[in-house]
């Protein structure tokens, strides 16, 4: 097996014969060529600052928070502004997780199955969170519906519509700055690509041959839709609704915008820690920030179970 090969190429009558040898290929070499010593040190500075940047911060946040017993504990996170703050933020994110999973399905298909002019605006508007600063984005709609914006007067005093058959109508906003509705928008605004991002290059992969095929086999768009298409992009959608949920649990900068910090009304989870660290209340603070660190844990993990099982299905995500 080690031994060389040789081969005699024919050659026209009148030349020589010429012979190639032909020896055993050698054993391909690694990726890298670095020695030991220094692959070691880069796998240890790695670990390294894996540890002090992320475990140590996450670590000493739990510590801090039962440095006063689990009686004081119990009682920072049970507090009355502390259970109003979580279940606004739990509020919130069961609006936005919805609302975003319809938009996200939306713009996913229209995007990977249809061509249309406009497309590529499509897809930037889509990823224009990612570009905005939360902050700003909260301004645009204080911009907006604030008292100085110019939809205010929707809020403040409403629009006489004059139809025919109806008669007048009065439509009239709600209070959308310094309340629920408020908050709820910017959260939208930071949280609306996450689905539409981890389906659309999912569905591009996925082509257009099985709709087709169930649709020249009689079977109508809805169920098109729930036979063919969902079951393909069930765990990419899983997989976007979970970043959007963490996402949507933990934002601070847009919802500190248009909040207003209205204790026990607009404050979510992460204002309400904000405050009691401005207070030196720090033990409560970390209490209660153990709480959203508990949450990132718990993504942390079905995003990795989610991985394990199914790891194929969401790889063609993370191709493009």
């Amino acid at each position: 097996m080690g031994e060389p090969i040789s081969a005699a190429i024919a050659m026209p009558p009148g030349s020589a014969s010429v012979e190639l040898r032909a020896t055993a290929s050698p054993r391909p070499r690694s990726a890298t060529s670095e020695p030991l010593w220094v692959q070691v040190l880069l796998v240890l500075g790695a670990l390294g600052f894996l540890l002090s940047f992320l475990v140590l911060p996450l670590v000493l946040v739990f510590v801090e928070a039962l440095r006063g017993g689990a009686a004081a504990f119990l009682a920072a996170v049970s507090e009355a502004d502390a259970l109003a703050a979580v279940k606004l933020t739990l509020l919130v994110t069961s609006i936005v997780v919805p609302l975003n999973l319809v938009f996200g399905v939306a713009a996913a298909w229209a995007v990977s199955k249809h061509d249309f002019r406009g497309k590529r605006w499509l897809v930037t508007l889509i990823d224009l969170p990612f570009a905005v600063s939360p902050v700003v984005a909260g301004l645009i709609y204080v911009l907006i519906f604030g008292a100085q914006g110019w939809a205010y007067a929707l809020v403040d005093e409403g629009w006489r519509l004059s139809l025919p058959w109806l008669g007048e109508l009065h439509v009239q906003l709600p209070k959308i700055i310094f309340a629920l509705p408020g908050i709820v928008l910017a959260t939208i605004f930071v949280t609306f690509p996450f689905i539409a991002r981890e389906l659309m290059p999912l569905m591009e992969q996925q082509g257009t041959d099985e709709e087709l095929a169930a649709l020249s086999l009689g079977a109508s768009g809805w169920q098109t839709f729930w036979r063919v298409t969902l079951p393909n992009i069930r765990w990419a959608l899983l997989y976007g609704v979970l970043l959007c949920s963490a996402r949507a649990l933990g934002e601070f900068g847009a919802v500190s915008v248009v909040s207003g910090h209205i204790r026990g009304r607009t404050n979510t989870l992460p204002l309400h820690v904000e405050i009691l660290y401005n207070e030196y209340a720090y033990s409560a603070a970390f209490a209660a920030a153990s709480l959203l660190a508990l949450t990132a844990l718990l993504t942390l993990a079905l995003k990795t179970w989610l991985e394990w099982r199914h790891g194929e299905a969401l790889a063609a995500n993370h191709r493009h």
